[in-house]
């Protein structure tokens, strides 16, 4: 029994400049190295990147004339990317790090979960504390928005506090960012 298969056909995609002879209008203003800048008719702008063996494209199409400039399209397009990688390179990816506590936490474990807060906000990373409350222990709202606020006073020098104590169903939610120049 034989298959029928769909092969999806490949689809170039349109550029988004529009180049040479797809370029439409009338006149151009023309723009680019070694060249006059001007008004000059399409056919002899393309005359003229044809001449310097370059390509003319539309840089502005809303402008009016359109203004067109006489580049390497491919050295262009190559450039470009290398530019938007290189961006997307320098972008900062934001981590978040939980503490989570219970309403009636000891000191102990507060300390504990502290020092790691501290480690968390000077290795850059955002922090999100919060406080579950469990079953019937959501009266205890005062007491966990109490220690919040503590976590936010001792970890002051660290990190300034973003978001303040929040409930939000049956968590007390609370964010702390890293300062700057640590």
């Amino acid at each position: 029994m034989r298959r029928n298969r769909n092969y999806s056909k490949r689809v170039e995609k349109e550029d988004q400049h529009k180049i040479n002879s797809k370029i439409r209008a009338e006149k151009v203003r023309l723009v680019g190295d070694n060249v006059e800048m001007g008004v000059y008719p399409t056919k002899q702008a393309l005359a003229i990147a044809d001449e310097q063996g370059l390509d003319l494209v539309e840089i502005s199409p809303n402008a009016e004339p359109p203004v067109c400039k006489v580049m390497d399209y491919k050295k262009f397009l190559y450039e470009q990317k290398k530019r938007d990688k290189a961006l997307k390179a320098k972008a900062t990816k934001v981590i978040v790090k939980e503490i989570r506590f219970g309403p009636q936490t000891d000191d102990h474990d507060y300390e504990f979960k502290k020092k790691h807060a501290e480690k968390f906000l000077k290795d850059g990373a955002k922090l999100k504390a919060f406080v579950f409350f469990k079953g019937r222990s959501i009266v205890f709202k005062e007491q966990g928005q109490i220690l919040l606020l503590k976590l936010a006073q001792d970890l002051e020098e660290f990190g300034k506090v973003e978001q303040m104590p929040r409930l939000e169903g049956k968590r007390m939610t609370m964010f702390i960012a890293p300062k700057k120049g640590k």
